[in-house]
């Protein structure tokens, strides 16, 4: 009995401790998805990121289109062109298969590249705008919206846009 008694008022104590842990932690929230999506900065990032992917699309679909055609021209001479003439073609369609390859592979990491010198920048201007706000709110914990499953504290998205909107002091 008395040790049922101790096991309760453990319990009890823990349960308090707990709540006045929760009571005392104030949590806001915040989709970060929908913001850096409406910041301008990344709407210009993702315009200039697209122009540069339709760029190397077309180069891209231009050089498989070449490729396509000479291959059935090649194919179509083969049977009149001889041995010499055509492993000479099969060199040079097999030379360029690898540089379009070449280019496909250099395409990605130039886009991949643009991306991060275009979005990093982005993110971190509003990763600090988002604690600045929480901070400045008294929050102690600002958390990814897009990922909660229950999300009923205060939502900070319309102060991060106005700091975000407050052009940043002179140096």
């Amino acid at each position: 009995m008395m040790k049922q008694l101790k096991t309760l008022l453990i319990a009890g104590l823990l349960f308090f401790g707990a709540s006045q842990v929760n009571a005392q932690s104030k949590i806001a929230h915040i989709d970060v998805q929908d913001l850096l999506a409406k910041m301008p900065d990344m709407v210009s990032a993702k315009a200039q990121i697209k122009t540069l992917s339709d760029k190397f699309d077309t180069q891209y679909k231009a050089m498989v289109e070449e490729y396509q055609t000479k291959m059935k021209k090649y194919e179509s001479e083969a049977p009149t062109a001889g041995d010499a003439l055509n492993e000479t073609r099969g060199k040079e369609m097999q030379d360029m298969g690898q540089r379009i390859q070449q280019f496909r592979d250099s395409a990605q990491k130039q886009l991949s590249d643009k991306e991060m010198e275009l979005v990093k920048p982005i993110m971190e201007r509003a990763k600090t705008a988002v604690v600045k706000v929480g901070k400045a709110k008294g929050f102690q914990y600002v958390v990814d919206a897009s990922t909660l499953i229950l999300a009923d504290g205060p939502d900070i998205m319309e102060d991060v846009k106005k700091e975000l909107a407050t052009p940043a002091p002179k140096k």
